[in-house]
């Protein structure tokens, strides 16, 4: 790892220690790991099955809801109420 000490101007700079290769190459391997199960969860999270399902399984809820249910008879109701109109103009 560098170290670091004061310069003749004041300022800190990094000092380059040796490094054993083997540490390095064990640091290596656990960023690699690292990086492979964070690619591994992106994809998860990215999956278009699960995005899908997921949102299938938040519109069921939402319309099993009282609100969800509310909006359902307002829509309907503000459809009927449009269709009856046509009709009644369309004589």
């Amino acid at each position: 790892m560098p170290h670091e000490r004061a310069g003749r101007d004041g300022v800190w700079q990094a000092v380059a220690v040796p490094r054993d290769p083997r540490q390095i190459q064990l640091e290596i391997d656990a960023a690699r790991e690292s990086l492979s199960a964070t690619l591994d969860q992106l994809v998860y999270r990215g999956s278009p099955t699960r995005l899908k399902a997921q949102g299938q399984t938040a519109v069921a809820q939402f319309l099993q809801s009282p609100v969800g249910m509310a909006t359902i008879g307002a829509v309907g109701l503000l459809m009927t109420i449009a269709l009856v109109r046509r009709i009644r103009n369309h004589d």
